[in-house]
């Protein structure tokens, strides 16, 4: 009898660890850009230093925004449809794409059958312990994430790539072109409730592109 045991309470101690994992349903997490390009001029370093990533999470919805001093975007998705709307305004020109879940799929084809390489290393990133995790792409390419392992995001698809990561994602590291690698890193982050205004599609106002 004790020998049967032994292994149900080893059982239960699992359980109990992975019961510690949140799911978070309601947050807004603020990430701040960084090149790895030290031949960029001053102007390219002022703009992307002002250049901010923010994202809002709401139980089937998530809405990210890319906010620079030229150029902002957000994509506001629903997990229920797997849809999107994406908005974009350069300079006074609005523009709104709306994808079906057989485009949004098409859009992510470059992450079809990706490898996900744990490792042991570890970081905090505002006091959550997280994991790295390498992301290696059927392109050669790879993308490098720290995951805070006792949260995970309602909707885990605001980073196609990340759908697969078994926690919230605080820092990525994404390779643009043969050198250039930019990360992102939480710099905040806030479990107030999201207005539901915040995925509210425009109704006019936008160019509507294909």
């Amino acid at each position: 009898m004790k020998r049967m045991m032994i292994p149900a309470l080893l059982l239960l101690f699992c359980i109990s660890l992975d019961a510690q994992q949140r799911v978070v349903a309601e947050c807004t997490a603020v990430y701040t850009i960084s090149l790895d390009d030290n031949s960029l001029d001053a102007e390219i370093a002022a703009t992307l230093k002002a250049t901010s990533k923010t994202v809002y999470i709401k139980g089937i919805n998530s809405r990210t925004d890319l906010n620079s001093p030229s150029f902002s975007q957000s994509v506001i998705y629903n997990k229920n449809t797997a849809t999107a709307t994406i908005l974009r305004t350069i300079g006074a020109n609005k523009f709104m794409t709306r994808l079906d879940q057989a485009k949004w799929a098409a859009e992510h084809t470059r992450y079809a059958n990706m490898k996900l390489v744990k490792s042991d290393d570890t970081k905090v990133i505002l006091g959550y312990e997280c994991k790295k995790m390498i992301l290696e792409l059927t392109d050669g390419t790879s993308l490098t994430v720290f995951y805070a392992t006792n949260i995970m995001p309602s909707v885990k698809e605001f980073e196609y790539q990340f759908k697969d990561v078994p926690g919230f994602v605080l820092e990525y590291e994404s390779t643009e072109g043969e050198s250039r690698k930019i990360k992102y890193t939480a710099s905040q982050i806030n479990f107030n409730p999201v207005a539901a205004s915040r995925f509210d599609i425009p109704t006019s106002g936008y160019r509507m592109l294909n």
